[in-house]
């Protein structure tokens, strides 16, 4: 008998699934009510680094002396919409507590590092088994910092990285302006991360491997998945609204939305969105030439298929909420400070903005486990900002516990009953 299997989420992980279960003689159907790829999925208008060093975890040691700030300041990387924060309380007590001890960021650190470690050698290869090997680029990502000193202001975030393998490369004043002429000379200080890669399209990368899906033999359904459907233990289907998709298994790979479904599955996992925002200058007149972070403005500036990108900023807010479109315009006037070729006044035909959300559990590790409920439906969300990078090892592990094969890693820390 042919296992069937609805992959519900057509973001990088669902997608990644997809080909996966192909490959092990599942039928597939992939079950979104979005366009694979499109501007509503998080993979969309991420930053595109695909980095082994985004180890270290948003919640760290003393984070929670800045709450207030984050609360009153709307320009920071990092805010708090004060009407949310009564829904967001419970989450962010979480949140404040998986960063208060180093013993607890370093245990995080490695969880992640294994999510991480080979993710560049793991997207090379699936682009190119789609026929887009293209649209991953292995250059390396360079962090720039004004000076020394605002480098080793970030010695923990740095150590953590070392202690997981990532090496290397520091650069002076006069080795940066070599490597990029376009950096203002406001910063003196470079990090330069060999085994970084970066996608020059996320989501036509996503969309085009749902397409390879399909060609394989996975459908499409564009429809929102409400719930499941069971006999006793087993699951024999899920539901879109009144419509019941008969199936054997069952992945929850919905991004921001998989928290009800987990539930339904038996599970509470809490989730925030951790809105992020992007701003695209098309035909730029200075850039990066390999993608740039640079320290006081936490984004990720990266040249892509429409333009200098500008990704970051963490806003938490309901799901909801209107974005806040200050927030794009303040990765401008950072890029237009890293970049003083660019010019201070840019017609709006060449800029286009984006507001997205990052599905973020409170101690910044995914759930990679199956329901406990029922055992035919797997979990793979909760990523935050390693989404895309973590993609398809997270779809690796999700569906080898799905098709009952041995995992060679301790999932232990990416359990859906670490909240419970």
């Amino acid at each position: 008998m042919v296992l069937h299997v609805v992959v519900i989420g057509a973001g990088i992980v669902g997608a990644a699934a997809s080909l996966e279960l192909l490959a092990a003689g599942a039928r597939v159907t992939i079950v979104d009510p979005g366009e694979p790829g499109g501007p509503q999925s998080a993979s969309y208008g991420n930053g595109a680094w695909i980095s082994p060093a985004s180890v270290v975890p948003m919640s760290m040691p003393g984070l929670w002396k800045r709450v207030p700030g984050f609360l009153l300041d709307r320009t920071g990387p990092l805010t708090i919409l004060p009407a949310a924060l009564p829904q967001l309380m419970p989450w962010l007590i979480r949140f404040l507590r998986a960063g208060s001890s180093v013993a607890k960021v370093e245990a995080t650190a490695r969880a992640l590092n294994v999510l991480l470690a080979d993710a560049p050698q793991r997207h090379a290869a699936l682009a190119a088994s789609a026929g887009v090997g293209e649209l991953i680029e292995q250059k390396g990502l360079l962090y720039v910092y004004p000076d020394r000193a605002a480098f080793n202001a970030e010695a923990l975030a740095w150590r953590l990285r070392r202690d997981n393998g990532v090496t290397w490369t520091e650069l002076d004043r006069a080795e940066l302006c070599a490597r990029e002429p376009d950096l203002s000379p406001h910063y003196g200080f470079g990090v330069h991360v060999p085994a970084g890669a970066h996608c020059s399209d996320p989501g036509a990368y996503v969309g085009a491997l749902v397409r390879e899906a399909q060609r394989r033999g996975a459908t499409l359904v564009r429809k929102a998945v409400t719930g499941f459907k069971r006999d006793g233990d087993r699951l024999i289907g899920v539901t879109c609204g009144d419509e019941v998709i008969a199936c054997d298994r069952a992945l929850i790979a919905a991004g921001v939305r998989s928290s009800p479904l987990a539930r339904a599955a038996g599970d509470h996992v809490p989730l925030a969105s951790e809105r992020g925002y992007h701003i695209v200058v098309s035909s730029p007149e200075a850039g990066p030439r390999v993608p740039v972070m640079p320290s006081d403005g936490k984004m990720a500036n990266t040249m892509t298929r429409a333009g200098l990108r500008a990704a970051g900023q963490v806003e938490l807010a309901g799901i909801d909420d209107a974005p806040d479109w200050r927030r794009a315009d303040i990765l401008l006037k950072h890029l237009q400070a890293a970049y003083p070729g660019l010019p201070r006044k840019l017609p709006e035909s060449r800029l286009s903005r984006w507001m997205g959300h990052r599905p973020s559990t409170p101690d910044g590790l995914p759930v990679i486990a199956l329901a406990s409920g029922c055992r035919d439906i797997a979990y793979a969300f909760g990523h935050g900002h390693v989404g895309l990078a973590a993609g398809p090892i997270s779809a690796h592990f999700a569906v080898a516990l799905l098709l009952g094969k041995d995992v060679p890693v301790d999932l232990a820390a990416y359990a859906a009953t670490r909240f419970q």
